[in-house]
């Protein structure tokens, strides 16, 4: 390697030699460096990263990580995970050696961000420190499983936070009616949401949705993608999971409506989306929906549930369910079994008739 100085420019460059992944030898060129010092700083860095060398800076295996990550998950997964990443843990191992952190050094943090304090006098959540720490734990586990690091330190440390308890809200198909009533002025907002009630798609899959999609002689509507808003970006991409990817057979009367509404949108090509709008603006109609029907408020993402709900009540099995709503697994929808605490009653006085009946014979 070699340093070198840029007489017009007064500053330092680093210029040297590597070979990638592949074997191929490659030049590497680093200018703007105010100081030789600083020059040489890098290039010990970039040495110990080619060479993999655990005695790396943890912020130069952050971005190892990172790059070897981000082709493996979604975009907005990825930009999640960087975003805690360089604002909760950098600012505190970045110049730590990898190899030289240690539980103790873990325990720290942990405290700090435990005891953090905004103006408000406000901490973060249980969940939130639950999520940055197993955040650190999954950078360590990478350099474990991936560049020979001995042992994970934040595995060692013990975990701070709880994970969520997600409450699962929904409606009861009389309070969707009373609802969808009340957003029927704007034919956008009914249609997504009936869409939501009647299908059980996630809203990502909703906004995702073209006119090739549906196909109105079978009832069906076909489910291969998802939509984002990042960066300032319309981005598509696949499904949450591999079984996302389905047909949803709709009932008679939705696909109907659905026909007759594409049908009047005025320019809409095959590929192109049918609900251009914002997740936000799906928030507001819920919003103003619940305010002027007087039901309970609910997240968006519940209209999903209070399918999966509706299902279970008129007594369709959790496989059935799971297919029709992108489940990875079975165990996800039994999940959804105490929506419905009138059933316990019902399983209890069912079980009482049998017995009765067996007592009378």
């Amino acid at each position: 390697m070699t340093v070198i100085k840029n007489q017009k420019s007064n500053t330092y460059e680093v210029r040297t030699y590597y070979k990638d992944w592949t074997g191929v030898r490659k030049q590497k060129t680093k200018r703007g460096f105010k100081r030789k010092c600083d020059a040489q700083e890098w290039e010990r860095a970039f040495k110990l990263k080619e060479n993999l060398s655990l005695d790396m800076y943890f912020e130069d295996f952050v971005n190892l990580y990172l790059n070897d990550i981000k082709s493996r998950i979604k975009y907005n997964t990825w930009l999640t995970k960087k975003h805690i990443v360089e604002k909760k843990i950098l600012p505190y191992f970045s110049k730590k050696k990898l190899q030289e952190i240690k539980p103790s050094d873990i325990r720290q943090w942990q405290n700090t961000m435990m005891n953090y304090r905004n103006k408000q006098g406000e901490g973060y959540s249980q969940v939130y420190l639950k999520t940055i720490h197993n955040q650190l734990s999954a950078i360590l586990n990478h350099a474990v499983n991936f560049y020979d690091l001995k042992s994970n330190a934040a595995r060692k440390a013990g975990s701070m936070g709880k994970e969520r308890t997600k409450e699962m809200l929904f409606w009861t198909k009389e309070e969707y009616m009373k609802f969808i009533e009340a957003v029927a002025d704007k034919p956008i907002s009914f249609y997504a949401f009936e869409i939501l009630y009647w299908c059980g798609v996630r809203m990502g899959e909703l906004l995702a949705l073209t006119p090739a999609d549906f196909d109105f002689q079978a009832c069906t509507i076909r489910i291969n993608k998802s939509y984002q808003r990042l960066e300032g970006k319309d981005i598509v991409t696949d499904p949450k999971t591999a079984k996302s990817n389905r047909m949803i057979t709709m009932p008679e009367f939705l696909s109907e409506e659905l026909e007759s509404y594409i049908g009047m949108l005025y320019g809409l090509n095959e590929n192109d989306r049918i609900f251009q709008i914002s997740k936000s603006y799906l928030h507001h109609e819920m919003d103003r929906g619940v305010k002027l029907s007087g039901v309970k408020r609910i997240r968006i993402h519940d209209l999903r549930h209070s399918h999966v709900s509706l299902l279970i009540n008129m007594g369709y099995s959790a496989v059935a369910i799971g297919e029709r709503v992108g489940h990875e697994s079975v165990e996800i929808t039994y999940r959804y079994a105490h929506l419905f605490p009138t059933i316990q009653t019902e399983m209890a006085e069912n079980l009482n008739q049998e017995r009765e009946e067996y007592l009378d014979e």
